[in-house]
């Protein structure tokens, strides 16, 4: 479990094709400061397992369901990525609770700059956006963010200047695809109320 507040910007430093998955080894010497074989990173928002560590790296298992759920595929060395630790379970909760399952893929569509913040546009794929509300929180490349506006099929959000500095989301273009997970909850009480109909009543 995370909490979408990212802790440093990493590199990928090596993308090794294994048929239908991919090795991925990225750069990132706080993240790996305690890390141990078996633990959870979250990459671009995606929890990963790490395989093994190096000199400041880690290298993780990106299976086929991984690629085809979120935007790992298209990374290449050079890329910089949004790195996460697990929570600890004393920890504060900086942001919200975000489990590093990507739910999909959306792609910035625009960026409207403020005097010190950005807003930001991002598409939503079919069926995510019912879980989306306006003041609740979204997940987009591991960033726990509140939705300023939510449409059928896009979302807004601002971007503080410690988010343009410290997060990829400060360098995505139009066009760049992004890692979105809605908020846990909202898909547990549509589980729940659509098993028991009486319960809307």
């Amino acid at each position: 479990m995370f909490t979408g507040i990212v802790e440093e910007l990493g590199e990928v430093v090596g993308v090794e094709p294994c048929g239908d998955s991919i090795r991925l080894t990225v750069r990132g010497p706080l993240v790996t400061e305690d890390a141990v074989h078996g633990a959870s990173i979250a990459v671009n928002g995606v929890c990963l397992t790490v395989v093994e560590t190096a000199d400041g790296a880690f290298t993780a298992d990106v299976m086929k369901e991984t690629l085809d759920r979120s935007s790992l595929g298209v990374l290449a060395p050079g890329a910089r990525v949004n790195l996460e630790r697990p929570v600890r379970l004393s920890d504060r909760l900086g942001g919200h609770l975000v489990q590093g399952h990507v739910d999909g893929v959306g792609r910035i569509l625009s960026r409207e700059p403020g005097e010190r913040w950005e807003t930001v546009t991002v598409s939503v794929p079919a069926g995510l956006s019912r879980y989306i509300v306006e003041k609740g929180s979204i997940a987009i490349d591991g960033v726990s963010l509140t939705v300023v506006e939510a449409g059928d099929e896009h979302l807004s959000v601002s971007l503080i200047p410690t988010t343009l500095e410290l997060t990829t989301l400060g360098h995505k273009a139009p066009g760049d695809p992004v890692n979105l997970e809605v908020d846990v909850v909202a898909k547990y009480v549509e589980r729940l109320t659509a098993a028991r109909p009486e319960v809307t009543r």
